[in-house]
């Protein structure tokens, strides 16, 4: 059975792929990959703090790989980080990254490009699934994930900080997709029948950065 990591964005879509490669049972998930903002020592993009993170792996009962990003960062530091995680990766047995993508090509296309070589073969468990009721289905199974990150130019401020569930949804505009493939969210994963149990979270303060409406998510049981 080959060792797969998930590419780990500690937000909804990457727990299901979680989720659905342990359905399959045709790899040995080996861990989680995630990307950090080395100078917040935050997950790159949602922000969310390294606790609640590590809470993540520690619910899914894996064990986390990080990868610092300085900030700002270039793509070509990105991409000279990314490689040498790969390395580490394919020295270690990994044979396998699964991706959450969902049905943006131009992004696929870039994985299997910076990929091929490498000894990594990537695969994409949600791929072309309709995301309408993708969404639904997660939140039917007790998916819980709270919205972290909101582009103001797609969806309004007050998203933000929320929990997604069907309500949040049908307050949507019909422009957005509900999975947020195009960037509109991104949310922080909470409970779902990819943890061995719920993990406490509570919100912090709501900002904007860069463009972009941040809410802090926090253990509610930090004093942080």
């Amino acid at each position: 059975m080959k060792k797969a990591l998930i590419s780990w964005s500690s937000g909804k879509d990457s727990a299901w792929t979680l989720h659905l490669l342990r359905q399959y049972g045709e790899y040995e998930i080996a861990g989680l990959l995630t990307t950090m903002n080395a100078a917040f020592d935050r997950v790159a993009m949602h922000s969310t703090r390294r606790e609640l993170l590590e809470a993540q792996a520690a619910a899914a009962g894996l064990p986390l790989r990080t990868v610092p990003l300085p900030w700002p960062c270039s793509n070509e530091q990105y991409e000279a980080a990314m490689r040498e995680a790969c390395a580490q990766a394919v020295a270690d047995g990994i044979e396998v990254i699964a991706f959450g993508d969902l049905f943006l090509e131009d992004v696929r296309r870039y994985r299997e490009e910076k990929l091929a070589g490498t000894g990594l073969t990537p695969v994409f468990p949600l791929w072309g699934m309709e995301t309408r009721s993708l969404v639904r289905e997660m939140l039917a199974d007790g998916m819980k994930a709270r919205i972290v990150c909101v582009d103001p130019r797609k969806l309004p401020r007050d998203f933000a900080g929320r929990d997604l569930d069907e309500t949040l949804l049908d307050a949507m505009p019909p422009e957005v997709d509900p999975c947020a493939e195009r960037g509109e969210f991104h949310t922080a994963a909470w409970a779902g029948p990819m943890f061995r149990h719920p993990i406490p979270v509570e919100g912090g303060e709501i900002v904007e950065r860069d463009g972009f409406v941040f809410a802090d998510v926090r253990l509610a049981s930090s004093s942080q």
